[in-house]
């Protein structure tokens, strides 16, 4: 009987022993918790001492002595290479007489030099002469009109005929020839740095026109 008991005990399974979940260690989560917040106010305190170092009269008047030096530095170096300013030659060739067809004003070097060039008739002779671009007024561009066959300021209405002179506006005189010559090499020379004014008698000045046939 005990034996049968013993096999009829043996031969029922032993149930699985079933593990049960270890309980979290206490004091291990506010140990982290505290840690992160250890951090935290070390951050704060380092980012607190950068920014106090910045604001630090020290800092401060080193960054200012810098700006100045720069500022000091870039001042020295215009004065020391200042700009160029490129102004066109007071003389330059225009080409040959025969560019320039009689009776006729050539607003060809207008833009780059600021003279016309006039192939006309003067006291019965034909001659080329260059007149400065700029009113005798106060200092305008006059337009050369070829329909009325005068210069005329669109500043304050002064007009001068072909010749240069003027004949009406606030223009006080005639405009200005400049020099002019025939060049060894047949061409013609015009030499702005040298003025003619008429109500001085300076246009009788064989300077300041070349004749032609």
């Amino acid at each position: 009987m005990i034996r049968a008991a013993r096999s009829a005990s043996d031969g029922v399974p032993t149930p699985p022993k079933v593990a049960l979940p270890s309980k979290p260690l206490a004091g291990k989560a506010p140990a982290v918790a505290s840690k992160a917040a250890a951090a935290d106010v070390t951050r704060r305190s380092a980012l607190g001492d950068v920014v106090a170092l910045l604001l630090s009269p020290v800092v401060i008047a080193w960054g200012a002595f810098l700006t100045s030096l720069t500022a000091s530095g870039l001042a020295v170096a215009r004065f020391m290479m200042p700009n160029v300013l490129v102004e066109p030659p007071t003389k330059f060739k225009i080409g040959p007489p025969n560019d320039y067809a009689p009776g006729t004003v050539s607003t060809k070097w207008q833009a780059q030099f600021n003279v016309w060039v006039v192939n006309g008739e003067v006291d019965g002779a034909q001659m080329i002469y260059a007149l400065s671009t700029v009113c005798t007024h106060l200092g305008c561009t006059p337009n050369w009109l070829e329909g009325e066959q005068k210069f005329k300021c669109p500043c304050h209405g002064s007009g001068f005929y072909k010749n240069g002179v003027n004949f009406e506006g606030p223009a006080p005189r005639p405009l200005e020839r400049v020099g002019i010559r025939l060049a060894e090499d047949g061409m013609l020379e015009v030499d702005k740095s040298v003025k003619f004014q008429k109500e001085l008698g300076q246009w009788s000045n064989p300077s300041c026109f070349v004749g032609v046939a």
